[in-house]
C-alpha cells in the first residue's frame, strides 16, 4: 500500500519534527497497489468500506483510512521511482523478519499533488513544509514541470502559487 496523503510526510519526517500545520491530518489516504486500475479501485472501496470515515475503526483509533485509486492525487512522471521504505519492529513477524511494507510519496512529490489539489488545507501544508525549509521549492517546481500536458493548468496555477510562497 502506498500512503498517498498529508500522512505520506510521516514516511519522511517524524511527527516531532514537523510543524503543526503539517499535522493537522486525521485520515490517511492510501492507494491500494492492485493488478490493474479495476482491483486498485475495487480494494480502495474495501479499505473504505472497513475503516472510513464514521467507521468502527475510526471510532476506536481516532483516525480514519480513505482508499483512493490512481486518478486521486496528480502525481509528476517517475514518482514511483522515489517512494519513501516505510519498515519498523511493528510490521516484523515473529521471528524478527521484515513481514510488511509500507510506501510513502517521496515529501517533493507529496507536495506537488497538495499543490494540484489546490485547497486552502493544502496549500497551508505545503506553505508550513517550505518556511520550516522540509522540502524544497526547486525540485516541486520541476516536477511540476513533469506533469502531463492535461495537467498544464493545474501546474500553472500551482507554480504561480510557489512563487508567490517564496517571496
Amino acid at each position: 500500500m502506498i500512503v498517498v496523503g498529508s500522512q505520506a510526510i510521516l514516511g519522511t519526517y517524524r511527527e516531532d519534527e514537523l510543524p503543526l500545520a503539517a499535522t493537522f491530518s486525521v485520515e490517511v489516504d492510501i492507494l491500494p497497489i492492485g493488478d490493474d486500475d479495476a482491483e486498485t479501485e475495487e480494494l480502495a472501496d474495501l479499505i473504505e468500506g472497513v475503516a472510513g470515515e464514521y467507521s468502527p475503526f475510526e471510532n476506536l483509533h481516532g483516525f480514519s483510512i480513505d482508499g483512493v485509486d490512481l486518478h486521486t492525487a496528480v502525481l509528476p512522471l517517475g514518482w514511483r521511482e522515489r517512494l519513501v521504505r516505510v519498515q519498523n519492529r511493528n510490521t516484523a513477524s515473529p521471528a524478527g523478519e521484515p513481514q510488511f511494507v509500507g510506501w510513502c510519496l517521496d515529501k517533493e512529490d507529496l507536495c506537488v499533488a497538495k499543490l494540484c489539489a489546490f485547497r486552502e488545507k493544502d496549500r497551508n501544508f505545503v506553505a508550513a513544509l517550505l518556511e520550516a525549509d522540509l522540502v524544497d521549492a526547486s525540485v516541486i517546481a520541476g516536477r511540476l514541470h513533469e506533469l502531463e500536458s492535461e495537467r498544464a493548468v493545474l501546474a500553472e496555477t500551482a507554480l504561480k502559487w510557489l512563487v508567490t510562497a517564496r517571496q
